[in-house]
């Protein structure tokens, strides 16, 4: 199956729109782990376990590995999602943004070294550092779009003069992921969940590409603002797939022995609110 198969067969079996971000620090892992670096594997796998039910996808953000000098265990845990939850697509977070030979050497890292089913990138330096990356046959790939940061507003919003029409450039990137760039069919668009508007402005430019929505849960993203935004269906099958992300309130929902049961605790809440929405 394609990446949008695989997001799609994993959202109707899983009945999920959730993605489970998996941004393991050390510092903030539950008390008999705190601090040891050594436990990323063991934690991120114990979050897997205890939500693979629950979501449409896995995102691993590679800087919290790379960080430790942990990438042996992103192999490992890439490796284990492969083989308990190989329904659920895994979305690698690396926003990589090179062009020509290295962004070869990222995709091959990716998708060859790890296996991921998408990745994340940075269109800053236009179509030359996405073409590598769609010449993997189903793998997906998301661009970033209109993200929920407060620094997005110094050059996401702004018009482009020289282009017909004058589109924002998160306007602009949404037209190109819909349109002319998207030669394998797999893009999609990382647009936040703390602007439901543009969500919903996204959408309309790019109405089937699947959007990666971070920014619910921690950051305050309003998940069901997210999902009338960017979700939609027709006759029950779902032609606009959404990834709503949330990381950090279901990682560590509990700093005790008992933080799986926890972060799946907090992952049937959040799942819940996102299928409520739907069903709206």
């Amino acid at each position: 199956m394609t990446f949008i198969e695989q997001l799609r067969t994993a959202e109707r079996e899983n009945g999920s729109l959730l993605c489970v971000g998996l941004d393991p620090e050390p510092a903030k892992f539950p008390n008999h782990w705190r601090g040891d670096a050594s436990k990323i594997y063991d934690f991120c796998a114990a979050i897997v376990d205890a939500t693979a039910d629950l979501v449409n996808s896995f995102k691993p953000q590679i800087a919290y590995f790379a960080a430790h000098g942990a990438e042996d265990q992103l192999e490992k845990l890439m490796e284990h999602m492969r083989r308990t939850a190989p329904g659920v697509p895994v979305i690698l977070d690396a926003k990589r943004g090179d062009i020509g030979s290295t962004a070869e050497q990222y995709a091959k890292e990716a998708f060859e070294r790890y296996g991921a089913d998408a990745v994340t990138l940075s269109p800053f330096m236009g179509f030359d550092s996405v073409a590598p990356y769609l010449k993997y046959h189903g793998k997906g790939a998301f661009l970033l779009c209109r993200t929920s940061n407060p620094g997005g507003d110094d050059f996401q919003p702004q018009r482009l003069l020289d282009v017909p029409g004058q589109p924002r450039l998160y306007e602009h990137i949404a037209a190109l992921a819909q349109g002319p760039w998207n030669l394998n069919g797999q893009l999609g668009l990382v647009v936040g969940a703390t602007y439901p508007a543009e969500i919903e402005r996204v959408r309309a430019l790019a109405p089937t590409v699947p959007l990666l929505i971070p920014g619910v849960g921690a950051q305050g993203g309003d998940a069901v603002a997210t999902v009338k935004a960017g979700w939609k269906s027709v006759n029950g099958e779902t032609i606009a797939p959404i990834a709503v992300n949330s990381s950090r309130a279901i990682l560590y929902a509990s700093a005790g022995m008992d933080f799986a049961s926890a972060a799946r605790a907090e992952a049937i809440r959040t799942r819940a609110t996102l299928q409520q929405a739907a069903a709206a």
